[in-house]
């Protein structure tokens, strides 16, 4: 279980990004982040996997206070981070990534399978370089299946729809519904897409440095879909909260 007591986090410049995230999420469920631009979803993620340090407030994973704990601390511990600008690495091939993700020699046979699960055809990417010749879309899917193949504790995914064409996202979601059901973890995705947040089991909706609300998917969705959480600020459409 991972709990959040009361972070907080201010720019150098005085202004709060994050002003008072409480927040619990349970074990082995699939809990999304939403709510408009800048109102501390990536923020809340980077505290969670150690890229952000809070002001104040505690970070609790199965008991452990990890608050102080860096990035390669909490990768140790079981925390999976997927950026939603991935970095490149020229020299290393996706099966090297692939491989130091898991951290142990792969078959063929599952290393391709990491790639088709995020819509890619293997035999045309498992050798290839992370360089410049990757489209931005194909390393995002790339970084994505270097998550799933850490198997982690606790897997975070950074706007995973970022950068990729419609039928990639297809496959996307089915992949986060196949994990849900198989995945012995927890999955915390930021997100505005409708499709994730309809495969959710619990919806965190942040907004101004705050947890507007939290609760069960089938409590949460409907209010956004209607836009009653926010007046004037439905789901998608023209002006609304969550567009891009």
């Amino acid at each position: 279980m991972l709990k959040l007591e009361h972070l907080a986090w201010t720019l150098p410049t005085g202004e709060e990004i994050i002003k008072d995230i409480d927040l619990t999420i349970p074990d082995n469920k699939l809990v999304v982040i939403t709510g408009p631009n800048g109102g501390g979803k990536t923020t809340t993620a980077k505290m969670i996997a150690g890229i952000v340090t809070p002001d104040s407030g505690r970070i609790i994973l199965d008991g452990e206070d990890i608050t102080d704990c860096d990035i390669t601390e909490r990768a140790r511990k079981g925390i999976a981070f997927a950026f939603q600008q991935p970095v490149r690495f020229k020299g290393l091939t996706v099966r090297d990534m692939l491989e130091m993700a898991s951290g142990k020699n792969l078959a063929e046979e599952s290393a391709c399978g990491y790639l088709s699960n995020v819509g890619l055809c293997a035999s045309e990417y498992i050798d290839r370089e992370m360089d410049t010749s990757l489209s931005g879309g194909e390393i995002k899917r790339i970084e994505i299946a270097t998550a799933l193949a850490r198997n982690a504790k606790l897997s975070i995914f950074d706007e995973p729809e970022a950068g990729i064409d419609l039928w990639s996202f297809a496959r996307l979601v089915e992949t986060f519904e196949d994990l849900k059901k198989n995945h012995n973890g927890t999955l915390l995705i930021i997100s505005h897409q409708e499709r994730i947040l309809s495969i959710a089991d619990e919806i965190v909706v942040v907004a101004d440095g705050n947890i507007l609300q939290h609760g069960p998917r089938e409590e949460v969705l409907p209010t956004l879909l209607a836009g009653t959480m926010m007046p004037c600020c439905p789901l998608g459409g023209k002006g609304g909260m969550f567009n891009e």
